[in-house]
């Protein structure tokens, strides 16, 4: 573990239960190489250490973590650093298997912005738990990249048509959505977080599913919002291409419909094109499968000129105003 990915994440173990804490604030728990390798490397050592759960938090409310740190890729890529970016993006997604598979149970909790590579770090374990600051997002599209560390392979897998939903616009959900959509699994209030740690090395013999449930108890989620246009969203977004997508919106005429059809066309058509080819194979992949076909993808991805604007205008001019090279939503979607 480097000196910097020792500050970055804080690990340990307390009455059976293994601890790792993201530990950089200022960058909104940002992953860079170092943590990630750094997190793989404790859970390496970790399989054989009698371990009752492993629990994956923050040190801050603010953020559990707003994904990989794609400004430094950015930076790798225009100055021809293929291996850093690929170094990165092959150690998040070996990270990503190896919680997926993990030998006892992965509790992540989720107490604030999630989005990307934070997804990757959480959904892939048993348990995932949320507070009301809880806020969870794949938002590639509107960067010029597509929904990764696995998602190609947990999307798909949502409710109805949810998934490629969330994949196309980069919608953010909330607690309640993220329970509704199974992204979530449990819910504790945002003054209770501190208790998940404490509750599990308390009872080790249970079921952690049962400790969790107790945590929640009667506390109070509020409603779906989610839930509320379902139906509009499974008839929309299972269409079998985008222009399809794009026209079922317009022909709906909500405020919901609205509110997506602007997310489309804010976006990169060609990650619109990429995501929607890749969501549409990942039902019929595996986990494996999908971390390989997306790591195919990175490589010649974060090379291409969307990728680079996407980025400086969400992350290093903020003007938030990128100038895409491509047409929207009338090029057939390509193979993945």
């Amino acid at each position: 573990m480097t000196d910097a990915a020792a500050v970055e994440i804080v690990t340990g173990v307390h009455r059976g239960v293994g601890r790792i804490l993201l530990n950089r604030p200022k960058a909104l728990n940002a992953l860079t190489t170092d943590m990630v390798a750094a997190i793989d490397g404790v859970l390496a050592a970790w399989e054989d250490t009698p371990l009752s759960a492993v629990l994956i938090a923050s040190t801050s409310a603010k953020a559990f973590c707003a994904g990989g740190d794609i400004r430094t890729i950015r930076e790798h890529s225009l100055a021809g650093d293929a291996k850093a970016s690929e170094r990165f993006f092959a150690s998040e997604y070996r990270l990503n298997a190896r919680i997926a598979e993990y030998p006892v149970p992965v509790v992540s909790l989720i107490d604030g912005l999630c989005m990307g590579g934070g997804l990757g770090l959480s959904v892939h374990g048993a348990f995932r738990v949320v507070t009301e600051r809880a806020v969870l997002a794949m938002p590639e599209t509107g960067i010029g990249f597509f929904p990764d560390i696995g998602a190609s392979y947990f999307l798909p897998r949502l409710p109805g048509a949810i998934g490629m939903y969330l994949g196309l616009t980069g919608h953010r959900i909330d607690a309640a959505d993220a329970l509704y959509t199974g992204l979530a699994t449990h819910f504790v209030p945002a003054d209770g977080p501190d208790a998940v740690a404490e509750s599990l090395a308390d009872h080790p013999g249970d079921p952690v599913d049962v400790v969790l449930n107790r945590l929640a108890g009667r506390s109070p989620v509020a409603e779906s919002r989610l839930a509320e246009v379902r139906g509009d969203v499974d008839r929309a977004f299972g269409a079998p291409t985008l222009g399809e997508i794009d026209k079922r919106l317009r022909h709906l005429d909500t405020p919901w419909a609205a509110t997506a059809l602007a997310a489309l066309e804010s976006a990169s058509p060609q990650s619109l094109e990429i995501t929607h080819a890749l969501l549409a194979r990942g039902r019929q992949r595996t986990l494996r499968q999908c971390l390989d076909a997306e790591l195919s993808l990175a490589r010649t991805t974060i090379r291409t000129p969307d990728f680079l604007e996407g980025v400086r205008a969400a992350l290093v001019d903020k003007d938030r105003a990128p100038h895409w090279q491509r047409a929207p939503l009338d090029v057939r979607t390509p193979p993945a």
